[in-house]
């Protein structure tokens, strides 16, 4: 049997409800007003505080009890995996159920401690399944509740976090994969996002946006610097040309960053004016991986609170050996934080045992190290991928998969990639509609006298059989009628 969870209320003091026979595999979850706590078995109930209870039951409470409402939120807020992970549940499922609750009770927030929260879930001789991560395989790396107690309190404590400001609709919106795909990770500072494409158009179901759709939103949230963690999709230009400082930083799909380039990401950061908004190809397990050493190092969270409150924020991010490495570095990257913060406080007498070298040697103007990334990246292109379906293909593959299953409004833009420009003052946005805008491109004639090292032939059947893949992987039908890929 499927668990459930089950809240109830009970407005005054009433007969406890009866117990509910228990049988494997299923639960429940109660919340109570009354004096005394419902009688019942080893795994049963818990109380939380007077009037609220979790239970855990294996079937619906019967209706009629007096003075005790009931309510469960498994089919309401429901966690969309990429692989066999099932949770955290995002930023605004939390705020959707803490609102609920708190409507339901009439309560202010009780602001315990996450120790005490979690010692009382663990009355009874119950335990739960840590979390895993959105990798495809088998699971080497748990993240608890604990885990995840402490990083919404931290999170409440350092201001990333704010249920009265907090804008649920925003969030809900933005995240899906037609409007931009990206989330904020710390408010005013970092956003996190999916790459963006040379062109705006839906491929696999997965619609992808050229860098001017961000645009708009980026100008009026502030975002002054682009770091790119991914082969090249686009060029840089692009939003360098429209005011936006921009750095490549690449790293392989799926694996470590090296120290210099978490060096170098840090110091971009540190000096960077406004917002910074990072991406890889999904802008989950690169872009969560760096983001998470700069909170580490500025705000001394662990690397397990760091993991949960970005998981919380953006699901699937920190994927496989990125969260071994995070808790590698989390004393380095504590050391460094020290260090600087000793820093700009004047105190140079510092004493530590470790003492990370090289750290001031990095400048973002820095020739040398523009030059070196510009060799690095120069390497890649989107090309290079035509033959191979990376991590990041996947995990958007699978986003756009579980996406259309719960869409209930209309389908997505189909976009046009040969429409010619007619305007060159409209800007493509992915601001305030549901709906990708067309971007147009420059003159077929300039695109065709540029010659390919490969054939067109043959590129277009690698792409075609990249196109299959995908659509293996999420589900799709392949179409019978012929596609005309451009």
């Amino acid at each position: 049997m499927k668990r459930k969870n089950w809240s109830g209320a009970r407005r005054r003091s009433a007969p406890a409800p009866p117990a509910v026979k228990k049988t494997r595999g299923a639960a429940a979850a109660a919340a109570g007003v009354e004096e005394e706590p419902p009688p019942s078995g080893p795994e049963s109930c818990m109380q939380i505080t007077g009037r609220l209870y979790f239970a855990i039951l294996c079937q619906k409470p019967k209706s009629g009890v007096a003075n005790t409402h009931y309510f469960c939120i498994d089919d309401e807020l429901v966690y969309e995996n990429f692989y066999a992970d099932f949770g955290p549940l995002n930023l605004a499922m939390v705020y959707r159920y803490c609102c609920k609750l708190n409507k339901k009770l009439k309560i202010v927030y009780l602001r315990e401690s996450p120790e005490d929260v979690y010692r009382l879930l663990l009355a009874g001789n119950v335990s739960y399944l840590p979390f895993r991560d959105a990798s495809f395989g088998t699971c080497s790396f748990h993240l608890t509740l604990l885990d995840c107690f402490h990083a919404i309190n931290k999170a409440l404590r350092y201001g990333f976090l704010d249920f009265s400001a907090f804008d649920v609709d925003e969030y809900e919106h933005y995240e899906k994969a037609e409007n931009g795909d990206f989330n904020w990770i710390i408010p005013n500072k970092f956003v996190a996002f999916s790459g963006p494409h040379s062109k705006s158009k839906t491929e696999n179901g997965y619609p992808h946006h050229a860098p001017e759709a961000y645009f708009p939103y980026f100008r009026r949230h502030k975002v002054t610097t682009i770091i790119r963690l991914n082969k090249k999709m686009y060029d840089a230009k692009r939003f360098s040309d429209a005011g936006f400082e921009h750095y490549d930083l690449f790293f392989a799909d799926g694996s470590i960053p090296s120290d210099t380039i978490v060096k170098t990401f840090l110091n971009i950061c540190e000096n960077a004016e406004g917002v910074i908004a990072v991406h890889c190809k999904a802008g989950l397990g690169r872009t969560g991986t760096l983001i998470a050493c700069y909170i580490m190092k500025h705000y001394r969270m662990t690397a397990a609170e760091t993991i949960a409150w970005i998981r919380i924020n953006r699901p699937g991010s920190v994927i496989g050996p990125q969260q071994h490495f995070l808790v590698e570095k989390q004393t380095e990257l504590w050391t460094e934080g020290d260090i600087f913060r000793a820093k700009l406080k004047g105190n140079r007498k510092i004493a530590v045992t470790k003492i990370l070298t090289g750290v001031d040697d990095i400048s973002i103007n820095d020739a040398k190290n523009r030059r070196a990334n510009r060799k690095d990246t120069e390497l890649y292109s989107d090309e290079d991928d035509a033959n191979c379906v990376t991590q990041g293909d996947k995990l958007r593959a699978l986003k756009s998969k579980r996406q259309a299953k719960a869409a209930t409004t209309v389908p997505l833009t189909v976009i046009l990639q040969s429409s010619v420009q007619k305007s060159k003052t409209s800007e493509p946005s992915i601001s305030g509609s549901t709906d990708i805008n067309k971007r147009t491109t420059r003159s077929a004639a300039r695109k065709s006298s540029l010659k390919s090292l490969i054939p067109q032939k043959e590129k277009r059947k690698r792409n075609a059989l990249q196109q299959i893949r995908l659509m293996k992987l999420c589900g799709h039908s392949i179409p019978r009628t012929r596609t005309v890929l451009r």
